[in-house]
This record gives C-alpha cells, structure tokens and sequence, in this order.
C-alpha cells in the first residue's frame, strides 16, 4: 500500500508535504509509504482524497489504472477475427494470470474475469467457468446489463458449440427471461444480440416458426430504432429460410436488402454472401450446373485469391462437376472439403455432411458401388441428429436410391 501511494503521489509531482497537508505530519507519511506504519481509515481516507482517487484503490493490490492499462492490451489482442487467432488467447492468459487473483470488485475486475475465462476455454483449459461467474456477478452489482447479457449469451453458446442445441437455447432464454424481468427493457443492441442468437437456435432445434417469429422482429425493431447491429446476420438467416423454403420472391428481396448494406457499409463479405447464396440455390434447389457455373467463375474472378477455395465454395465447385458429369473431377473437389472447428449450426453441417451424399452419386455413376454404399453411410450417420432441412432430404433419398441400386 505504500509503495501504492508514494507511485501516485509522484505522479502527481505531489511533496511529501503537499500530500500530508495539515492533517499528517511529512514523518508519519514517510513511514506509511515505506511500509513500516499502517495508517488509520481516517488516515487513510484522508490521503485518497488528496491524490484523488477512492480509498479502496489504494488497499487494492492492484491500483486502477494499472489494471486500465492492462485490460486494454488484453482487449486489443482479441480485435483479431476469430477465424484469424493464433496465439492470442495464450498471451491474454499470461497477461492477465498474475492479476486474477487480486482483484477486488470493480468494472475492469470484471472485464478482466470475464476475458480471462473465456480465453481458458478457448484454450481447453479448466476452471473458464468460474471466472465468467465471478464477472457476471458484478455486472449484475454494478447493474451493466449489456456485459452480463454477453456472458449469458456465451455460456449458451458452449453448448452450442457442443452441439447440445436445446440446452444451448434454453440457457439463452433463462438468461433473456431473467435479465428482462428485472430490468424491464433492453438497449438495443442487447436486444439485437438475444433476437439474433434465439433465432439460430430456434432453427437450430427445429422450432422454425419461432425463429421466423424472432428474426423478423429483430429485423422489424432494427429498422424502427434505425440501429443496423447485426442487421447482415438477420438478413442472411431471412435469405437462407426463403431459399430453403424455395420462396424466390422473399430470398431475392433479402438478396437486394444484403446487396445494398454490403455496399453502403463497404463489407465485401456481405456482398459475396449474396454471390455465393446465388451460386448454392442454382446447384442445390435449381440444379441449374451449367449456370452455376459460369457464376463460379465470376465469383473467383472477383474474390481475393487466398479466399477462393473455402469449403464453401469446395462444395459448389464439386456440385457443378457432379451435375455436368465429371464425376472424377467432382470426387477431387468433395476430398478436399474441410469443417473449419467454428462450424457448429446444424445448417451449416447438413450443407458439409452433403458432400458425402454426393461422392455416394460420383461413386455409383463410376461403377464403384461399394465406395457408394460406404460414403452414403456416413453421410446418414452424420446427418441423423440434425433438423429436417432440404439437405437432410437429399441425403436419405439418396440413401434410399443407392441401397435400391
């Protein structure tokens, strides 16, 4: 504590004598700051009040602009894209390890606790819980509706991400229903974040018609508060259903919606969504493959090379060469599709789970029926706990085509 007070007094180029003022005598405070006298709460207060600063600050062990300073390079090691992180989570943990155990409750205690979790589990590391409970209860102290949302928001996504789809919603509805009715309201862009996420996971368990529900509010209540967060999300899970359902007026009324935020906001991504969306509805939905394509080819064209062969596009790439015939050429692009570790929605894994459904079709067409009855099995056994969709439907009949063959 004294070494606390003598740093900030020097940096407040303050004497020993401006700081002890009429109340303290320069002797006593050289002793407080040395370490070899406790100063009373009177003492105590007194000195805080002079430096400018809250009493508990100086009793911390930790004062608060240390803890300012370190939160903000944690915070800055994690403004990477999560598809892009390398070794980021492992510096957090070594810079924020030596402060944990330290803290005292306050805002960036509870930034540190909550960052410091959720690095551990993304490291695979135990005892992530713990300090996201720790930080949520201060959120909740300190009434911080928006942090305390987020920490909710992520323990639902961890099972999520284990895809344990109907905890993951029921934490986020316990969550919303809890953080709602005491608080009354929302901001919006907490609001934004429950709608966005409920809508997933409704879809996510089969409750199709809630998550219409909820994601059109979302998308309604977006555009009346004129607040844009996550609008894109909203509008590509809007195009998705549409496609799904094969409704070609609303998926090219989102298509225009996504088009003109992409450009408006100047984020390429949006705007290649809409491409890619256009080239998965002509080989999946339209079996359009000579249209499909020539739309491919546009699209590599005009999309960063680095980026060309996602597995995305690995899947639309073997599409087309199954539906013009080349099988062999097909097999080559199915082989090199990969499920990136952040695939998670049941979406997104029956669109992967297709392509073995697909190497099934090459296979029988080449004459090697055994590679078929092997490849569509496990395109079943992948698919099996998934939600009906279109592509769950395309891999059972193909199951059924290929045992008949």
């Amino acid at each position: 504590m004294g070494e606390r007070i003598r740093t900030l007094r020097k940096q407040r180029k303050m004497t020993l004598e401006a700081l002890a003022g009429d109340q303290l005598t320069k002797g006593m405070l050289s002793l407080i700051e040395n370490n070899k006298a406790n100063p009373s709460m009177e003492s105590l207060s007194y000195i805080a009040e002079r430096l400018g600063v809250e009493t508990s600050e100086l009793l911390e062990e930790t004062n608060r602009q240390e803890l300012q300073e370190v939160l903000k390079t944690a915070e800055q090691l994690l403004t990477v894209d999560f598809e892009v992180l390398t070794d980021e989570h492992e510096q957090v943990l070594a810079l924020l390890g030596p402060y944990v155990e330290k803290l005292t409750a306050s805002y960036e205690a509870a930034r540190i606790y909550d960052i410091y979790g959720r690095s551990l589990y993304y490291e695979k590391k135990d005892g992530w819980r713990t300090y996201l409970e720790k930080a949520a209860d201060i959120y909740d102290q300190m009434n911080i509706t928006r942090r305390l949302a987020t920490v909710g928001i992520f323990l639902a996504m961890v099972e999520f991400n284990e895809h344990d789809y109907k905890n993951s919603l029921s934490i986020l509805l316990e969550n919303r229903s809890e953080i709602e009715a005491r608080n009354g309201f929302f901001d919006p862009l907490t609001r934004l974040d429950f709608d966005y996420y409920e809508a997933i996971l409704h879809y996510a368990v089969g409750n199709a018609e809630d998550a219409i529900r909820i994601m059109n509010e979302g998308i309604e209540f977006s555009k009346e508060k004129k607040v844009f967060y996550h609008i894109d999300h909203l509008y590509r899970l809007a195009t998705f259903h549409a496609m799904m359902n094969e409704d070609v007026e609303s998926m090219e009324y989102y298509e225009r919606k996504l088009l003109l935020y992409g450009e408006f906001a100047d984020d390429e991504e949006v705007v290649f969504f809409t491409k890619y969306g256009k080239i998965h509805y002509l080989t999946t939905y339209q079996h359009a493959y000579s249209e499909a394509s020539d739309l491919l080819d546009e699209y590599l064209s005009d999309y960063d090379a680095n980026n060309s062969d996602t597995s995305y596009i690995l899947m639309e790439k073997g599409k087309v060469s199954y539906g013009l015939g080349k099988y062999e050429e097909a097999l080559s692009w199915f082989g090199q599709v990969t499920i990136a570790d952040y695939i998670h929605h049941p979406f997104d894994l029956s669109i992967f789970y297709e392509k073995d459904a697909y190497a099934a079709l090459c296979h029988l067409a080449l004459g090697n029926k055994t590679e078929a009855l092997r490849s569509i099995d496990i395109a079943v056994s992948n698919i099996s706990d998934m939600p009906r969709t279109p592509y769950k439907d395309f891999i059972m009949e193909t199951y059924e085509l290929i045992h008949k063959e």
